[in-house]
């Protein structure tokens, strides 16, 4: 069972979602955290991985993040991995309160951005008693460097100064889009493969999407290392999904800071790239092997 959810964070912003619960179950029973990656909304694919968590006994609270989607917050499409790692904790404290959910057993779920942020949630919050870290971001400036021309690099440094200085001075944030089908114009995830699922999803899923996010979310990116705190998880069970293929946060970087984690942690490695994790036959091998982990830790 689906129903529309909403709760505030620490600093007063309110947050939208769904919780689910499995139907039939004897509550309290163990719960699983989930939030998108970088400027996705919910609807992007987040309910096919929460029904299969459902399915297996979870109850599963899944929002947006501040500033996207059906979540307040300004401005809109700013995106700060620090706050989002807050309303991570905000929600599993909220997810503590509700009588459905035992507050002893509760799980974290992030993908791409996200992804991130629950290796330093996992690392930080010893209420955390699993993490699922699928396709995600290890190293903001290793990854720009990936996507970014190298001569471009001091260029886009140049921008962020201006628009920080613009903002100094009283001026609205400088936004920018999330993917553009123009040819060598900025965006912030420029990838094909990024431009088809968002615009496809967009289309067929998620109308409240928005292509557009603020220049600071960018240069937040750039600075973001949450593969710092990888071996700070342990000894919380971490598992970590690595899609092959992946163009937007390299395969390598993923696999080599898994090595760094310590026990007891899992690594599964699909064959596809970054947005096949989310559909398709990757999906079904993905969504099993994500809920048998739960299912190994929180359903002893």
């Amino acid at each position: 069972m689906r129903k529309d959810i909403e709760f505030k964070t620490e600093d007063g912003v309110m947050l939208r979602g769904w919780f689910y619960t499995p139907e039939g179950a004897r509550t309290p029973v163990p719960a699983i955290v989930m939030a998108h990656g970088y400027s996705a909304v919910k609807e992007m694919y987040l309910d096919s991985f929460a029904d299969v968590f459902c399915e297996a006994g979870f109850a599963v609270l899944v929002y947006d993040n501040r500033n996207l989607g059906a979540s307040d917050g300004e401005p809109r499409g700013e995106i700060d991995p620090w706050r989002q790692i807050n309303d991570y904790r905000d929600a599993i404290t909220f997810a503590g309160t509700l009588s459905e959910v035992d507050k002893a057993r509760i799980g974290v779920w992030g993908s791409s951005y996200s992804g991130g942020h629950v290796i330093v949630v996992g690392a930080l919050d010893r209420r955390v008693k699993c993490v699922v870290c699928q396709v995600p971001l290890i190293s903001g400036l290793r990854n720009a460097k990936r996507l970014v021309r190298s001569d471009l690099l001091a260029v886009s440094r140049a921008y962020f100064d201006a628009d920080r200085e613009a903002r100094y001075a009283g001026k609205p944030p400088v936004t920018i889009p999330v993917v553009t089908e123009e040819p060598g114009a900025p965006c912030a995830l420029p990838t094909e493969d990024s431009l088809q699922f968002f615009m496809e999803t967009q289309k067929s899923r998620a109308p409240a999407w928005r292509n557009e996010v603020t220049l600071r979310s960018i240069e937040m990116f750039w600075e973001y290392e949450p593969g710092f705190y990888i071996s700070r998880i342990c000894p919380t069970p971490f598992m970590l999904v690595v899609a092959a293929g992946d163009h937007l946060v390299p395969a390598d970087m993923a696999c080599e800071a898994f090595e760094q984690a310590l026990e007891p942690k899992k690594l599964l490695i699909l064959p596809g790239g970054h947005f096949e994790a989310y559909t398709g036959e990757d999906f079904k091998v993905n969504s099993a092997a994500q809920r048998d982990w739960f299912v190994q830790h929180l359903k002893p």
